[in-house]
């Protein structure tokens, strides 16, 4: 195998018929989800989509985004997975900086694409999943359905692309308030389904209950990595406490993999105090850290070890995890991934490394590593040393047995249910607000989500804004995972000496007011 696009062809050929995906409405073996997406691929070189060129991915999760994915993959394209809470302008920036030719979305998306498309020239066909569009409506001209393209009759493409080529261009919130698209390799997406398929022990009998989003790096893995072992996923939308207890049932699922919030909302419903959870042989979860508490609470409702792992957008997925069969460490994010390296830097000194024990900054080389930015040769010379060692900018600590403990998160990010949040995109929206002198958002803690975000405002001179205007404002130009939960109003901001905010002694100044 080359890269990811080779997943299906080898899987059909071997599974052939077995069920391959299950979702809400539609289930596909292994042999039908291999056309499908070779239909996806012939219709996109019908429509000049040449190898190289992004394709965008903008929907929930369903069937028709895994065919849209693999098609992408084997008619060369590079992928572009969104994420679908991003609002409109952000879209539109995504769109616009990797230059996207194709974008497939959902029906209800297809009339906000359309008029993106007026500024953006190289985007020059929308995909909407369901029928086709010929409703008239002309919020829906040149809106093609996706019954049209997996009913294409050309053939498929033999696309051999090279493993070391861009297959994948993710973006992930920028710490300058916009996002930066980390473009991973063939190999990089590969060997990160395989070895982490590896390290938790995949398996073609294994049937996997998941809601985490396809976009998501995590998602992906868990999708591609079962696919490469014969498994079967069940894909859920989006995830609900009820529907999960129901699908680990219904369907006997060998695996529940998901961000410590769900199994937070897992843990505090009462339904699952009387759920069939007997079948599931282990669970997965990253995202952000978790309190052993919670692990603990779950592997005695489950019955099943939950596996804590870590990974970035930066590397395609995983970095660290724990091999289902090893002795356990809990509240480690586990030891590196076969054929990657980790080590802890000295914070001082990144080039050399801290003693066992001590913290110092988390940071990864080998093949699952970006190939940098796309189009920010700047940022990409910042995260990754010449000598191929990739910055995560997570503060962590090793054991001498190589298992790795996060101490704290990238500086000033905000970890919410799972979503990278930055406090300079947030800040950045609400300064514009012409009630808003000076602000600065930090995190506070939440029993379900992690954290939540906080903005401290300092209000202008006789303007009276409420928390509820703040929110809603930001609300209108954010994704609903990035907006302030919390509004403060207060004085001043705490600053260092050369006057810059110091975020994480918000809470500490302000807990109380």
């Amino acid at each position: 195998m080359n890269g990811p696009g080779d997943i299906l062809p080898a899987a059909a050929a071997r599974f052939g018929d077995k069920a391959a995906l299950i979702t809400a409405t539609r289930t596909l073996g292994y042999a039908e989800l291999d056309h499908l997406s070779d239909r996806v691929a012939a219709w996109l070189i019908g429509r000049g989509v040449r190898p190289g060129r992004p394709v965008s991915l903008y929907a929930q999760n369903r069937w028709e985004w895994v065919v849209a994915y693999h098609g992408a993959l084997k008619a060369g394209a590079v992928v572009n997975p969104v994420n679908v809470m991003l609002t409109p302008s952000e879209l539109a920036f995504v769109l616009r900086d990797c230059a996207a030719a194709v974008v497939f979305t959902s029906a209800e998306h297809a009339a906000t694409l359309v008029e993106l498309t007026r500024d953006l020239p190289e985007l020059t066909n929308v995909v909407a999943f369901g029928p086709a569009a010929g409703t008239g409506d002309p919020a829906t001209d040149g809106v093609t359905g996706f019954d049209e393209v997996i009913g294409y009759p050309g053939d498929a493409p033999a696309v051999t692309p090279d493993p070391d080529s861009p297959s994948t261009i993710g973006y992930t919130s920028g710490t300058t308030g916009h996002p930066k698209g980390a473009v991973q390799s063939h190999r990089a997406v590969l060997t990160n389904c395989a070895a982490t398929a590896t390290m938790h022990g995949r398996r073609e009998d294994d049937v996997v209950v998941t809601a985490l989003p396809a976009p998501h790096v995590y998602g992906n893995v868990v999708i591609n990595g079962t696919f490469l072992a014969g498994g079967t996923v069940v894909l859920m939308e989006r995830f609900t406490p009820q529907d999960t207890l129901r699908l680990i049932a219904e369907h006997r699922a060998t695996l529940f993999e998901g961000v410590p919030a769900m199994y937070a909302m897992l843990l505090a419903d009462p339904a699952t105090s009387d759920a069939d959870l007997s079948s599931l042989t282990r669970c997965t979860v990253g995202g952000q850290t978790i309190p052993v508490s919670t692990i603990e609470r779950w592997e005695q409702r489950s019955g099943a070890p939950l596996i804590e792992l870590w990974g970035m957008t930066e590397i395609a997925g995983l970095g660290t995890t724990h091999a289902v069969h090893a002795p356990r460490v809990p509240g480690s994010i586990g030891v590196s991934l076969p054929g990657v390296q980790v080590r802890i830097a000295d914070l001082e000194d990144s080039a050399r490394d801290a003693p066992f024990d001590v913290p110092g900054e988390l940071m990864v080389r080998g093949p699952i590593v970006m190939l940098g930015y796309h189009g920010n040769p700047e940022a990409t010379a910042e995260a990754i040393e010449p000598d191929g060692w990739l910055h995560t900018g997570d503060v962590a600590s090793m054991s001498p047995s190589g298992h790795v403990f996060i101490v704290d998160r990238r500086k000033d990010m905000i970890i919410t249910g799972g979503y990278n949040v930055y406090p300079a995109e947030l800040e950045r929206v609400l300064a514009g607000h012409p009630a808003v002198a000076m602000v600065a958002v930090g995190p506070v803690p939440d029993p379900v989500r992690g954290e939540l975000a906080c903005a401290y405002v300092v209000r202008t001179s006789g303007a009276e804004p409420t928390e509820d205007e703040l929110i809603a404002w930001a609300g209108e130009r954010l994704a609903a995972y990035k907006r302030p939960r919390l509004v403060r109003f207060v004085d001043d901001l705490p600053k260092t000496s050369t006057g810059k905010i110091m975020r994480r002694e918000l809470i500490t100044r302000f807990d109380g007011d």
